[in-house]
């Protein structure tokens, strides 16, 4: 069950990767940032940037995976880190990202030391 959290967790990162650095100023992006136009073209280069530190989170998370049990260092590690995102998001950003991000990250965790 551990595995197929973290699949998704890496999975969704993946997805917020593509919203952020391909379509943050396209109708996808608009609708799930509640982003205006002008907004989101004045910050598009950011949200790119911050895309690809997504991917970053989502390729540790199937590093961790490809590794099996020896993985589970890195899967504690790229989970925390999603987690951390998750709650500075929902923090500073929109309180939906705690719902979205960390706690997918921390059903991941939880799962993981149940194993």
């Amino acid at each position: 069950m551990a595995n197929i959290i973290i699949a998704l967790v890496a999975l969704l990162h993946i997805w917020i990767l593509v919203l952020e650095m391909f379509l943050w100023d396209k109708p996808a992006g608009l609708r799930a940032f509640g982003l205006t136009q002008q907004h989101a073209t004045a910050t598009r280069v950011l949200a790119a940037n911050q895309g690809l530190y997504n991917g970053f989170l989502a390729a540790g998370l199937f590093w961790g995976l490809s590794l099996g049990p020896a993985g589970f260092g890195v899967k504690v590690f790229f989970l925390g880190c999603v987690l951390i995102a998750g709650l500075y998001g929902a923090a500073t950003a929109s309180r939906k990202i705690l719902f979205i991000q960390a706690l997918p990250a921390t059903l991941g965790l939880v799962f993981l030391f149940l194993t």
